[in-house]
């Protein structure tokens, strides 16, 4: 049972964010016993949250020794946001072509609200705004299968994408992309909102390749920008 309110979702983003933003390295071992005595919970969530975060490709689980931080290569993050692109590319163009008028007014109305946010640089607000924003794009494509294929993908790469906000100007850059895509789907211009779905994801590869693990050790040029983040 969970006795203090962290939920397994709660730690699965906690230790992921620390994974992919150098305060776990790879090869440390994650010890369940120490990690329920952190979140105040038993082990049985731990491992729950170990499972996700192994199936997201930051754990690897080895039989009878238990969890380890895994090696995140450039390549294996490129192939995953390729991927992405392509999914969110299909779900912007069908956005686009089936978005109902209220849908495409609710899309339009948050991007807009989500300057201010921008101009604040409230980063966490804006990742929130962020997730919900893609999710109204698969949802808009109304085509249930893609819409699962493209949740999926997206949770494997969560940790990623809420890590490129750290870069310098990127909340402001995070906004220009989605408004290319939103004046494609406004005007129900399919191969517009496609494209520019493709390059912002493609965009986010970029910038949240400098977290990727790589087979060597981080240098100084390398290392990923790091900040306090939370354990809720």
């Amino acid at each position: 049972m969970i006795r203090s309110g962290t939920t397994v979702d709660q730690m699965v983003r906690a230790i992921g964010d620390r994974i992919v933003t150098g305060f776990l390295r790879p090869g440390e071992k994650l010890d369940e016993t120490s990690l329920a005595a952190r979140f105040d919970v038993s082990r049985t969530p731990v491992r729950e949250a170990l499972g996700q975060l192994s199936a997201m490709g930051l754990v690897e689980r080895r039989p009878n020794r238990g969890a380890i931080v895994a090696v995140v290569t450039q390549e294996h993050l490129a192939s995953m946001f390729e991927s992405m692109a392509e999914l969110e590319a299909i779900c912007a163009r069908f956005s686009a072509e089936r978005m109902t008028s209220s849908e495409r007014r609710a899309l339009e109305v948050e991007h807009q609200a989500s300057a201010r946010m921008v101009r604040l640089g409230a980063e966490e607000d804006y990742e929130y705004f962020n997730t919900e924003f893609h999710s109204r794009l698969y949802r808009g494509a109304h085509n249930a299968h893609i819409y699962e294929m493209t949740v999926m993908t997206r949770s494997r790469l969560a940790p990623f994408r809420r890590a490129q906000f750290m870069l310098p100007g990127r909340l402001a850059k995070s906004w220009q992309e989605h408004d290319a895509i939103v004046t494609a789907i406004m005007r129900g211009d399919g191969g517009a909102a496609g494209k520019a779905a493709r390059d912002h994801v493609s965009i986010v590869s970029e910038a949240s390749a400098v977290f990727a693990v790589g087979d060597q050790p981080k240098t100084a040029s390398t290392a990923p920008v790091t900040r306090r983040l939370r354990t809720t």
